[in-house]
């Protein structure tokens, strides 16, 4: 058996570690789940004794107290997508006799995934949902032991949570295929803030369709998800590429803005893809091609896997969403002709 070495009072991370289990397993063994299994409950119990674990009173009371209450962190409520998770999360948890308390993360810090996380587990909450696309919240989960089911909304795997996505590889290889069959071979992804991880998978999902189609792959230029800095990238940018794919349907649109004031077609000079398929993306002009995210069947999924594990239900640790290109009118066939100069 292996050993976990440090200062302070034992912690439920050390007794995972050392038990050979996940940290949720440990808290089920402290609350009595019945999902655990004999021979798991009797090890655990064991490294307990051996380390001389003793739980915090408070939080064990406050994940056994039966709420009805499903806590949602939110990490940038603005931006579309975490916006348009916790409404499918409210409805799908409504329906099955449910509130949903939330609390988000301001851009600025004042209130901390770290303030979040404590203010709802004061309040009682009966299953944590995060909807935290940066990699330093779920960091910080990892360090405070909720005792209670928790879910995680992201594409990766993780050990310590269930985790439900839209797959945002999948989507960006969509997109990335999609300017490939048209025949482009210049190919620029105006990426999102890279220390988002739906940012990262895209970025890294385009590269590797390069990669395979034998393309180059020039460096990403990155964006902050807004219209504005799309419009300010495509006022100055040197046109040597004759599609992109951005990392967002907003950064799409103020991209098409500033090309359409500088005289650059699209789709006929340059072809361009978004993603998130946002409601007013069939509007634009010329109407967006994007990769549809389904947000309400990805609340419904969140919801239903918290529930089947409050309820001991099998539930699946990792569970991916299929995204779905949407052709419009903003891309091309690649035409003829010599690449656009400012």
């Amino acid at each position: 058996m292996s050993t976990v070495t440090g200062g302070g009072k034992p912690n439920i991370r050390q007794v995972a570690t050392l038990a050979g289990v996940s940290h949720m397993t440990v808290s089920r063994v402290l609350n009595d789940h019945p999902s655990i299994a004999p021979a798991t409950r009797e090890r655990v119990l064991k490294v307990m004794q051996q380390l001389n674990y003793r739980p915090n009173s408070a939080a064990r009371a406050l994940a056994s107290r039966k709420t009805n209450r499903i806590g949602v962190v939110v990490d940038s409520v603005i931006e579309f997508g975490p916006g348009s998770t916790l409404r499918a999360i409210e409805d799908a948890a409504h329906d099955r006799g449910y509130t949903v308390s939330s609390v988000a993360v301001s851009a600025d810090r004042a209130v901390t995934a770290q303030d979040a996380l404590m203010s709802l587990m004061a309040i009682g909450i009966d299953a944590l949902c995060l909807i935290t696309p940066r990699t330093s919240s779920i960091d910080l989960l990892r360090e405070v032991s909720s005792g209670i089911p928790t879910l995680v909304v992201k594409a990766e795997p993780e050990d310590d949570f269930f985790t439900v996505s839209v797959d945002q590889r999948a989507g960006a290889a969509l997109a990335a295929q999609h300017l490939i069959g048209l025949g482009h071979r210049e190919i620029l992804h105006f990426a999102g803030p890279l220390d988002w991880l739906d940012a990262r998978g895209r970025e890294q999902a385009w590269h590797e369709q390069l990669r395979e189609a034998g393309l180059p792959a020039r460096p990403s230029v990155v964006g902050d998800w807004t219209s504005d800095s799309g419009y300010a990238f495509g006022r100055t940018v040197e046109v040597d590429f004759t599609a992109v794919f951005a990392s967002n349907d907003q950064m799409a649109l103020g991209l098409i803005h500033a090309f359409h004031e500088r005289g650059i077609r699209v789709p006929e000079d340059v072809s361009v893809v978004g993603f998130d398929d946002l409601p007013d993306a069939r509007h634009f002009l010329p109407p967006l091609t994007t990769v549809r995210q389904d947000f309400r069947a990805l609340g419904t999924l969140s919801v239903e896997t918290l529930l089947a594990e409050l309820e001991g239900d099998d539930v699946p640790r990792r569970t991916l969403l299929e995204p779905e290109l949407v052709v419009r009118a903003s891309t091309a066939a690649l035409a003829s002709r010599a690449l656009l100069r400012p």
